[in-house]
């Protein structure tokens, strides 16, 4: 009797554990399941952050990096050419410029134009004919020697045109002749000319060839070049800054989303539990 009663009671029992058991086996795997789906998916995202997108990332600041770096030495290169300007045109033209008194301006009178007979050296290569030019100031009434420029005055203090060093002294002679025969054209005639009253008073020259304008126009070019360089430098850390900058944005912005993606998983991971918990 209690064999027979017992009987149908442990048969009713059996079903019961067994579904019990196979609804938590189900719950774990489903869980299972997500947790290794979301580490997929972050995987994924992170290869496709660091695989892929890193190397083509780590590439291209390669090759970026690559030309910035010539490109800040091109920059430094055309500063220091142009300081090397700097010192050449300092020395060719501000130098003189400022060391030069021929400033003050007078009126000449041509008075008188001829060859010298004893030649000048030239070079120490050949002798060459020396063409003297006389000219009367009319505002001090004084006679002068007429030259070309500053330089002629330093080096041939009487002679207005001396021709280049040639071996040929029927050449020599016949090109002074010719510039003889255009001065004594212009004999009487008045133009303007320059003075230096302290350091050369018997001398006067035809046109400066150091002056206020000239002097700037050869430091254009070496500010022009020293300005380039340096704007070539700035461009390119500017760049730089910005690429830094543009790369900390997104860099933060894919962290947020990789937390959102996170929170979400856990979320869904507890909503899921939750509502397979409810019925049992």
């Amino acid at each position: 009797m209690f064999l027979n009663a017992a009987s149908p009671r442990r048969s009713f029992n059996i079903p019961i554990n067994i579904n019990l058991q196979g609804a938590r086996r189900r719950q774990a795997r489903e869980n299972l399941h997500t947790s290794s789906s979301s580490a997929v998916q972050e995987q994924e995202w992170s290869r496709g952050a660091d695989g892929r997108g890193g190397q083509r990332a780590r590439s291209q600041m390669q090759v970026s990096s690559v030309g910035e770096d010539r490109a800040i030495l091109l920059g430094f290169t055309m500063m220091a050419f142009s300081v090397l300007m700097f010192f050449v045109v300092g020395i060719t033209m501000v130098k003189p410029f400022v060391n030069s008194d021929w400033e003050e301006e007078a009126s000449c009178v041509l008075m008188k134009a001829d060859i010298l007979t004893e030649w000048v050296d030239c070079r120490g290569v050949s002798t060459v004919p020396c063409l003297r030019v006389m000219v009367n100031l009319t505002g001090f009434n004084q006679s002068a020697f007429l030259h070309l420029d500053e330089e002629s005055v330093l080096l041939a203090p009487e002679c207005f045109y001396i021709p280049k060093c040639q071996m040929d002294i029927a050449d020599i002679q016949a090109e002074v002749q010719r510039v003889k025969q255009m001065l004594d054209a212009q004999q009487g005639n008045t133009s303007s000319c320059f003075t230096d009253r302290t350091r050369h008073p018997g001398d006067v020259i035809l046109s400066r060839k150091y002056t206020l304008e000239k002097a700037l126009f050869a430091l254009l070019w070496p500010c022009l070049m020293l300005g380039g360089g340096a704007l070539l430098v700035g461009l390119v850390k500017l760049t730089q800054y910005l690429a830094h900058l543009s790369a900390e944005v997104c860099s933060a912005a894919a962290e947020g989303s990789l937390t959102s993606r996170n929170t979400q998983g856990k979320l869904y991971t507890l909503l899921r539990r939750s509502s397979l918990q409810s019925p049992s």
